[in-house]
Parts: structure tokens; C-alpha cells; sequence
């Protein structure tokens, strides 16, 4: 029982923090918060995403290079260029191992607005024991609590959580699912109630309006990420600075104008 509460924690709070961090605010500025918050925050994405944590850095270029040429030869994770999605996410840890070691540059326009830390983001995020030691950690709490040879097959997930889930968000997010709105891109909302990603599986939403702190765009759909950030805004921890658009016409207007599409 321990073992799967650990997994399933672990995995919601990685995404949550991805979506939160990297994402809605390196990558988007989505919302504000003082530099004590911010790095407050730095420092818990790193201890929870801990052998897989991501260069706030190196995903907000990589981000924003996606929406500038989402689905195009130069998108760094369209499944639409790749024949399966370990041919996809080998081809993103390359670039995002480009710019972490900054060997490579992306074009001006991508770079700034991003938090750096040198002790978490170069120290910690660049060596090679700190990801083994996590490794370690993750290990010997199995050791100590499973109750089942299976549960050991979880462990690799743990290892890699934040590649996992990036897999599941940039494959499934433009292949699978409904449309709410038509666009150049292939983007698509894989799931109505995303808990399983935190809301970043509104692809289609994202792309359609790509500054909004809310994912949803539907009645019936849920974005979790959203929830807490509002939670956090009323206490005074974040301030939300982009506008949170209306939500998107009910069904006889969307009958009307752009009914969704379903894969």
C-alpha cells in the first residue's frame, strides 16, 4: 500500500509541478510571485521531480519553439514527424540536452523570462551522481515497503518520471482526443477531465490560446492545475497576470461554428 501511494503521489505532484513551474510560469508567465516564492517553488520542483527534473530553462525554449512550429519539421515533438514516441522523445532529449549544456542556441526570441538557478539548475540539474542518488532513494524505499516483486516495475517511472509524462502529453496531446477549435496544428484534448497530467492533456485548448493560466475551455471539463493556481492567487502566493478567456460557447454555438472533431 505504501509503495502505490508513493507512485501515485509522486507522479501527480512531477506533473503538477512540471505544469505549474516549467510550464505556466518559466515557459508562459502565466502569473507572478516574489523572488523568496519563486524560489521557494525552484527548490520543491527540484526535491519532487528530483532524478528527472527539467531545466526551467531548457522547457521553456524547448515550449516555446513547440508553439512557434507546432506540427512542422521544426516542432522539437510532434509525433507527426516521428514513426513512434521513443524515436519523438529521443529526438527532444537531445535538443534539451543542446540547450542545458548550452552548446547549442535557439533563435533570441525564445530566450528570457525564465527562472536560473545555478546551484539546482547547473550543480544539481547537470551532474551525474545527484539523478543516481535519487535513484538510490527511490530504491531503497522499495526495498522497505514492497509487498510484491511487481512493484519493482514501477521504479523506472520513478527514474524517468518527467520524460514519461512528456511522452504521454506530446504524443497523445496531438494525436488522440477531440477539438474544440480548428488551427494550423494537430493539436487535440485527449482527455475532458485531466487529472491524470494535471491539465496539460488540453492541447488544443493551449494552442488556441496559448497565454491562458486556465487549459479547460468546456463546461465539462477540469484542469486542475487551474484549481490550485486560483487556491494560491485568493491566499496572496501568486498573482495571475494573463487573462483567463470565457469559456468556450455552449453546444449550439459550437454546433454553429466549429463543432469538435473526434479521432
Amino acid at each position: 500500500m505504501a509503495v502505490l501511494v508513493f507512485f501515485v503521489s509522486h507522479w501527480l505532484l512531477c506533473v503538477f509541478f512540471q505544469s505549474f513551474f516549467q510550464h505556466r510560469y518559466a515557459a508562459h508567465r502565466m502569473y507572478s510571485m516574489g523572488p523568496r516564492t519563486e524560489r521557494v517553488v525552484h527548490l520543491l520542483t527540484y526535491l519532487v521531480q528530483g532524478s528527472s527534473y527539467l531545466s526551467p530553462r531548457a522547457y521553456a525554449i524547448l515550449h516555446r519553439e513547440h508553439h512557434a512550429f507546432s506540427d512542422t519539421e521544426k516542432d522539437p515533438h510532434s509525433p507527426h514527424n516521428f514513426r513512434d514516441v521513443m524515436r519523438m522523445m529521443w529526438h527532444t532529449k537531445k535538443r534539451y540536452h543542446a540547450y542545458v549544456h548550452e552548446y547549442e542556441q535557439p533563435e533570441a526570441r525564445f530566450l528570457g523570462g525564465y527562472p536560473d538557478w545555478k546551484l539546482i539548475d547547473r550543480t544539481l540539474g547537470m551532474s551525474w551522481w545527484a539523478p543516481i542518488s535519487w535513484g538510490v532513494l527511490y530504491s531503497l524505499f522499495y526495498i522497505a515497503f514492497a509487498t510484491s516483486p511487481w512493484m519493482f516495475l514501477l521504479l523506472p517511472i520513478h527514474f524517468l518520471m518527467g520524460p514519461v509524462h512528456g511522452a504521454i502529453v506530446n504524443w497523445c496531446g496531438h494525436k488522440y482526443g477531440y477539438r474544440n477549435f480548428q488551427g494550423s496544428d494537430k493539436s487535440r484534448n485527449t482527455l475532458p477531465v485531466d487529472f491524470l497530467c494535471m491539465g496539460e492533456l488540453f492541447q488544443n485548448n493551449h494552442h488556441k490560446y496559448g497565454s491562458s493560466p486556465n487549459f479547460a475551455a468546456r463546461v465539462f471539463e477540469i484542469d486542475p492545475t487551474w484549481q490550485v493556481m486560483r487556491v494560491l492567487a485568493k491566499l496572496g502566493i501568486i498573482r495571475i497576470t494573463t487573462p483567463q478567456r470565457a469559456v468556450y460557447p455552449e453546444p449550439r454555438e459550437v454546433a454553429a461554428r466549429e463543432a469538435p472533431q473526434v479521432a
